[in-house]
Order: structure tokens, then C-alpha cells, then sequence
């Protein structure tokens, strides 16, 4: 019982890294806007694909003839990975695509929303099962223990095999290496199960079944939520929790030829390309090119926050709000 519930904590907290790769990371982006990415195998993430695809078939199948729910719930978490298995190979695909005057960021956004429909129909399942297993945990029944533990053999190694697949990709793509984590926690939960399975088999302890479907339902609500949380957060165009808005304020105003910074805007297109928009109020009527060498400063102290793409309306005494940040019913006045 110790080894199974170290194989969930270890799992929780190897998810909660593979997460915060995905939405807190920022690769380093040149000024003119180039992305680089790595290429990813496609034959590799597609036997990938392939494989979790066919164990999440036969967990549902073998959850169902031997009444486990926690197989079913595993099940589940294989899905996941097949989700984020195929959003990572096709927003590798997406990346190519120029933007065009119909679509002039692209289909940057496509894997966030993916994710956000993803996570949201995870939690939803996620319930369903809980509540399923709880009747279960307080009514156990018999289960055919002999099958939960041959088919969280096969996840275990199924699993293993694609995170040997998708290794040498992900020390050179963090996306890829986000759905290398993913699949081994994978393992990990597997493991777990397998340890439910032969507790079951030799000690007929049928009412482990359901409290393993409880924790595993319960760790994808944890993890799907932060997930959520996130995509949220990039969907609304919130400040990235990185962003201190009032330090990049103090180092920009800084300067000798501002007077004042204000109506700002730092929002994300993604996970990784975060947008920064603002007012500059100059001390003098000064000319472009004179003005292109502030920008270069501003440039440089936004790089130092990962900022890569920059909008600054320079201004000269006009009469506008000067808050850091303006309200929409603020907006008839600028």
C-alpha cells in the first residue's frame, strides 16, 4: 500500500512539472519575430499516438468485463495523454502556417483552446467517475482481478515504449517533452492500478478497486484544473504571472526622455509569445528617428522580461488618462 501511494504522489507532483513546462515557460524568441521549433518525428509521435489510443481501447474494454473502475479511470488518464499526444504534434503542424490578412496572429490559439476544451471535459468525467466509485467503495463487488492486472501490465509497458519513442525529441522541443512527462506518469498510475489488481487477486480486497479510481479521478481534477486555470488566463488575456507590471512601469519611465508610461497592456497569443502595449507621454516634440532610439531602450528592458513583441504610441501633451491602467469607461477620453 506504501509503494502504491508513493506511485501517485510521485506521479501528482511529475504532472504538476510536466504542466507548468506547457504554460509558465517562455522560450527565447528574436527581435525580428523569427520562431524557431524544433521538427518533431512525425513516424515516432504517431506510432505514439497509435499505441495509447489502442491501450485506452483495451483499458475501456477491460474495465467493462471486469467491473473495475479504476481501470476505467486509468483509462481515462490514458485519453488524456492521447489528447495532449495529438495537440502537441499538431500544433508542431499549426506553427508552420504564415499568418495571412484574415488570420493575422495565425492559429497561435489553436492548441490553447484544445487544451481548454480538454481540460474541462476531463474534470467533467473525472466527477462522473468519483461519484460512480464512490457507491462502489461503500457496496463493493467481486472483480476479475486477473484482468486489471494483464492490462495495467500492457499500459506499463505500451507507456514505456512511447516515452522511449518521444525521448530524444523532448531534450530539444518543451512541448514534446511536456507529452514525454505526461506518459511517464502514466507508468506511474499503471503501477499503481497493477498494485490494486494483485491486492485484489491474492487478499480479495475488492474495495481498493474504487478507492484507486477515487484518487486517480481525483489527481486528473487536480491536475485538469490548474490546466484550466491557466488556459483561462491566456483565453482572457490576463497579465502573465510572471509580469510585474509595475517594475517594467519604473524601469521604462526611467529613461530621460519619458515623462510617463501609461495605458498598458501585457497579455499572451499563447504559452510562450507574450504581447506588451503601451502609451509613451515624451518630455519634448522630438522627431522619429530620435524617438526610434528610446525604443530601442524600451526594447531592451522589456527583452530582460521576455517580451519579444512591442506596440509603444508615442505622445506629446496630449490630453489623455495617465494611469498605469485605463478603464474601458475611461476610453471615450484617450
Amino acid at each position: 500500500m506504501l509503494l502504491f501511494l508513493s506511485s501517485i504522489f510521485f506521479a501528482t507532483r511529475l504532472h504538476q512539472y510536466n504542466l507548468y513546462l506547457c504554460f509558465t515557460k517562455n522560450n527565447i524568441m528574436s527581435h525580428d519575430h523569427q520562431h524557431h521549433s524544433h521538427q518533431v518525428s512525425g513516424k515516432n509521435m504517431g506510432i505514439a499516438i497509435f499505441l495509447n489510443i489502442l491501450i485506452t481501447v483495451g483499458q475501456v474494454i477491460g474495465g467493462i468485463i471486469s467491473g473495475s473502475m479504476a481501470l476505467l479511470t486509468d483509462a481515462l488518464h490514458n485519453f488524456s495523454d492521447v489528447i495532449a499526444l495529438l495537440l502537441s504534434y499538431i500544433s508542431n503542424r499549426i506553427a508552420k502556417r504564415k499568418s495571412t490578412a484574415k488570420q493575422t496572429y495565425g492559429y497561435k490559439r489553436a492548441e490553447i483552446l484544445s487544451a481548454f476544451v480538454n481540460a474541462a471535459v476531463l474534470i467533467g468525467i473525472a466527477v462522473f467517475l468519483i461519484v460512480e466509485a464512490a457507491q462502489r467503495f461503500f457496496n463493493p463487488v467481486a472483480i476479475q482481478s486477473n484482468i486489471v492486472i494483464w492490462f495495467a501490465l500492457a499500459s506499463i509497458v505500451i507507456n514505456f515504449i512511447s516515452v522511449l519513442m518521444l525521448q530524444k525529441d523532448s531534450k530539444e522541443s518543451m512541448n514534446i517533452k511536456s507529452a514525454y512527462l505526461h506518459l511517464l506518469t502514466d507508468v506511474l498510475t499503471s503501477v499503481a492500478v497493477l498494485i490494486g489488481g494483485l491486492l485484489m487477486k491474492y487478499y480479495s480486497v475488492f474495495w481498493v478497486d474504487p478507492l484507486l479510481s477515487i484518487l486517480i479521478a481525483f489527481y486528473l481534477i487536480f491536475s485538469s484544473y490548474r490546466l484550466l486555470l491557466d488556459t483561462i488566463k491566456i483565453l482572457m488575456q490576463f497579465t502573465p504571472s510572471d509580469i510585474d507590471l509595475e517594475k517594467i512601469n519604473e524601469k521604462i519611465s526611467s529613461i530621460s526622455a519619458i515623462k510617463n508610461m501609461h495605458h498598458i497592456h501585457v497579455w499572451q497569443l499563447d504559452e510562450k509569445i507574450k504581447h506588451f502595449e503601451a502609451h509613451v507621454d515624451l518630455k519634448e516634440d522630438i522627431p522619429m528617428s530620435q524617438f526610434q532610439e528610446i525604443l530601442n531602450q524600451i526594447d531592451e528592458i522589456l527583452h530582460g522580461f521576455d517580451i519579444y513583441h512591442v506596440n509603444i504610441q508615442p505622445e506629446y501633451n496630449r490630453d489623455d488618462s495617465k494611469d498605469m491602467i485605463v478603464q474601458h469607461s475611461n476610453l471615450s477620453s484617450t
